[in-house]
């Protein structure tokens, strides 16, 4: 869910018309977020990116509950497309009644926490403490309604490794994959040896899975800057061009060959959050092999997570409030979980038993929902993020961008990450 610099996928757009069309076909004719003039009707729109769980039969049950409000839902390819909307228009009116934040760029919007409406008092306490206490401004208003959270495993096709000579089951995997960084790409040396291939679907996924294992990143808590003289940024980004490049299919995600290659069997393996399980199940419906291991390299570490704000200066305001209470409630995070596989973060889901006894049927009946609660207790280090983290680690993707399309050597492209980063 990140470079701004990949193209958005057919599917996902595709995908984005479609949810847009049939949920605009209850509409009443009003523009998006005006309300309308008969019968106190209101039209609702809904921004969002990638898959949230948000099906249409979701967003229909609540408006056979609200027949006063009509739903439209906008669906961005990718967190970047919505990151470049978002900023641009709030606080000058043309956002959806509730817009969706990832939480790479959360930091950022929080700096504008007085241009969202503040969450009912009903609705705190909800949430993980850390997933709330982020979205808390230094007023202690909350202005942001926790989604999924994104504990990471690894997703492989069963019969790739099996062609190539490597453990197929989840148990081997799991004892296959245990260990560090190293032998993660141990593994996909040979798998390449044995297939011509790459294992790894991009190099700035592998990109991510470190990062997200470092406590201090780009910033210190106190706001010092230390992207460029941090050693394990260094080693990270060293250990990426040595060795993930040689074994990725793509430089990055999201782009048109990367989703067609989830069904060609381009590449065998994918680090899972939980929200990817259905970004893989919902680009490729048809392939048997994709099964999920309860392992990650070195740990566990979060990847993703979102929230949905408000727009103070919205048409809607208290309507989407209660929308957006709604769609992020126990019983509407576990739908999201069973249709998209992302993580539910309010306590009462997260404690439930249907959580931890979920299965999915497309990843070979996989206990998908034990394997991410594992994942999840396997978690250590969640990264600070300030408003700076974003565009620091976007431009540290670009610079293995470059070095993956053969534009630059590691060193030069690494010199321009930090000429960049001195010049932000």
């Amino acid at each position: 869910m990140k470079s701004r610099a990949f193209r958005r996928s057919a599917a996902a757009v595709a995908a984005f018309s479609a949810t847009a069309i049939v949920l605009a076909g209850c509409s009443t004719g009003d523009t998006a977020g005006e309300g309308s003039s008969e019968g106190g009707e209101i039209t609702l729109t809904v921004a969002t990116f990638n898959d949230f769980g948000y099906t249409d039969e979701l967003f229909q049950e609540y408006m056979d509950e609200n027949p006063d409000v009509t739903i439209v839902h906008n669906r961005a390819a990718e967190s970047g497309d919505a990151r470049a909307n978002y900023f641009q228009k709030l606080g000058k009116g043309g956002l959806a009644d509730i817009e969706a934040v990832e939480i790479d760029w959360f930091a950022e919007a929080m700096q504008y926490s007085d241009l969202l409406a503040e969450a009912p008092d009903s609705v705190k306490g909800r949430w993980l403490d850390w997933k709330e206490a982020a979205a808390t401004d230094a007023d202690g208003r909350l202005v942001g309604f926790g989604t999924d959270i994104g504990p990471q495993s690894i997703c492989y096709r069963a019969d790739l490794f099996e062609a190539a000579g490597l453990p197929s089951d989840r148990e081997g995997v799991a004892e296959l994959f245990d260990g560090d960084w190293e032998n993660f790409l141990d593994v996909a040396d040979q798998y390449r040896e044995a297939t011509g291939k790459p294992m790894i679907d991009s190099a700035n996924s592998v990109l991510q899975g470190i990062v997200n294992q470092i406590e201090y990143t780009y910033s210190e808590a106190d706001g010092t800057s230390i992207a460029t003289s941090n050693p394990e940024i260094a080693d990270a980004y060293e250990l990426v061009i040595e060795r993930a490049v040689p074994n990725s299919a793509y430089s990055g995600q999201w782009s048109d060959d990367w989703f067609a290659s989830m069904a060609n069997g381009e590449f065998a393996t994918m680090l899972c959050p939980g929200w990817m399980l259905g970004v893989i199940s919902g680009t490729a419906p048809d392939v048997t092999g994709w099964d999920i291991a309860d392992v990650f390299p070195n740990g566990g570490g979060n990847w993703g997570g979102s929230y949905l704000t408000v727009p103070a200066d919205g048409e809607n305001v208290d309507a989407a409030l209660a929308l957006a209470d709604w769609l992020t409630a126990p019983e509407q995070q576990m739908k999201a979980f069973e249709a998209a596989g992302t993580f539910p973060s309010q306590l009462e889901a997260l404690e439930s038993e249907e959580l931890t006894s979920a299965t999915n049927e497309y990843f070979n009946e996989a206990p998908t929902g034990e394997i991410l609660s594992n994942r999840a207790a396997a978690v250590t280090v969640t990264p600070y993020k300030d408003a700076d983290y974003f565009k620091y680690h976007d431009a540290l993707q670009n610079a293995v961008n470059r070095v993956f399309d053969g534009l630059e050597d590691p060193e030069t492209s690494w010199n321009t990450w930090v000429a960049e980063v001195e010049a932000f």
